[in-house]
């Protein structure tokens, strides 16, 4: 193909990769909430083990620095190897390399912090020495400013990085809602991390298709009483 990035992600064609997601990297962002960057990461990570997605999980300076991953990442990845560095550069990590070649797949999706540092230096290595396609989730990363995360985005796109969004990569992968394996998964994602989309497919289960309301056994809903 002329141009592979024309090419719509597939669970199939691309690899995933977290960078540094830690506490001490998350206080300084301040291009986005912080709550809701934690929110839109988890989802993509769920979105991948969801689809199968070989994932990568890479942090800097875990104990003398930068704090332990997320649980809440972690929890979706109980197994995962944390492969920890000390550059700024991930690309630099031979761990990581490695990791990254043995999923056999050129697409990578990149997540992580910040933006202005350690996505860009490893998506540009990635790039001119790996030759791998870089797919930059911009709403599950985080700049030191917003002025320091758009301008990293302008540089890497400039590069001929792809700039998404989660929920862009969650519905890119399931593609045709006639994909049942994945579409009750999907919807789950989608009504717990997507805001307004999740509480419309909540409306539309329970309101158009009759399903039941989503709410624990010890809850009593009372019907409304006239004045």
């Amino acid at each position: 193909m002329a141009n592979p990035k024309l090419e719509v992600l597939t669970p199939q064609n691309c690899q995933l990769i977290f960078i540094d997601h830690e506490p001490q990297m998350a206080f300084a962002v301040q291009s986005i909430d912080r709550q809701v960057l934690k929110n839109n990461t988890v989802a993509l990570a769920k979105a991948a083990k969801l689809f199968k997605v070989p994932t990568t999980i890479t942090t800097v300076e875990t104990e003398a620095f930068s704090g332990y991953t997320y649980p809440e990442l972690l929890d979706v990845f109980p197994d995962a190897v944390l492969l920890d560095r000390s550059s700024m550069n991930s690309w630099d990590d031979k761990k990581v390399r490695d990791a990254l070649k043995a999923n056999a797949r050129n697409k990578v999706v990149v997540s992580g912090m910040w933006t202005e540092v350690c996505n860009n230096t490893f998506a540009l290595s990635a790039m001119l020495e790996g030759g791998y396609e870089i797919y930059m989730v911009a709403d599950a990363s985080g700049g030191t400013s917003k002025e320091a995360h758009e301008y990293a985005m302008l540089r890497m796109i400039q590069a001929g990085v792809v700039p998404m969004t989660w929920q862009q990569v969650l519905l890119e992968w399931q593609r045709d809602w006639a994909n049942k394996d994945t579409y009750d998964g999907v919807m789950a994602i989608a009504r717990e991390h997507s805001g307004a989309y999740g509480m419309g497919a909540d409306y539309a289960y329970t309101m158009v298709h009759k399903q039941p309301q989503r709410t624990s056994k010890l809850h009593k809903v009372l019907p409304a009483v006239k004045a």
